[in-house]
């Protein structure tokens, strides 16, 4: 049987227990084993069965391990993975065992994709990007750094999704195409629920069916 390595997630919320399940589930060889949480103010309390521990401490205790930056906003989440880096944190790319994707998906370290996605083909995703619960990906999709995708969204083909978006659960994107890709621009918010039926003009809050720009960004 394999070792297996140690693993910690940066955060304590939600969606951080949510990722610590996944390590449980996860495709991995040799497996992970989930040895804490990491937060700014950690206690003496157990969550969900495991410690709450300060960075200096994850790494005294368990030499080499690696992080999960669990943090659903991605200005926060990249300034977390920006303090891991620095305090010599590697980043896996996890992905729970029901997932399904072909050869041609390329994910960024530090990525997570949650239960019961589908990845189909020439899809590239960047580094920290969040793929939450029952998400499908078609083909020819670019999705930028620290980007978060809710759960139950659906994204078309030849779309590209730019750096630190935020998008609300069940948002649906409709496709591009190879000529002209819908693009969706760096730090934008797609509410809850939203159709994107074409791209976005800059950053800001797009909600509705079809979605329109609701408040800018500057």
């Amino acid at each position: 049987m394999l070792e297996s390595r140690p693993i910690a997630v940066y955060g304590a919320g939600g969606f951080a227990r949510e990722v610590a399940w996944l390590i449980t589930a996860a495709r991995a060889d040799p497996p992970y084993r989930m040895v804490g949480y990491v937060d700014e103010s950690p206690g003496t309390e157990l969550l969900n069965g495991q410690p709450i521990l300060a960075s200096g401490t994850i790494k005294e205790r368990f030499p080499g391990c690696a992080v999960a930056v669990a943090v659903g906003d991605p200005g926060l989440r990249e300034k977390l993975a920006r303090q891991a880096t620095e305090e010599g944190f590697r980043f896996p790319t996890l992905c729970h065992r029901t997932v399904e994707m072909s050869e041609s998906v390329s994910l960024g370290e530090g990525t997570i994709i949650c239960a019961g996605s589908i990845l189909t083909v020439d899809i590239d995703v960047g580094r920290h990007v969040h793929v939450n619960l029952d998400c499908t990906i078609g083909h020819d999709v670019r999705i930028g750094d620290f980007t978060t995708l809710s759960p139950g969204i659906h994204v078309s083909g030849n779309v590209h999704i730019g750096r630190g978006v935020y998008i609300g659960t069940g948002a649906v994107i409709i496709n591009g195409t190879i000529k002209e890709p819908l693009v969706i621009q760096d730090r934008c918010v797609i509410a809850a629920g939203a159709c994107i039926t074409k791209s976005t003009v800059g950053p800001g809050l797009y909600a509705g069916v079809p979605a329109t720009l609701k408040k800018s960004y500057s």
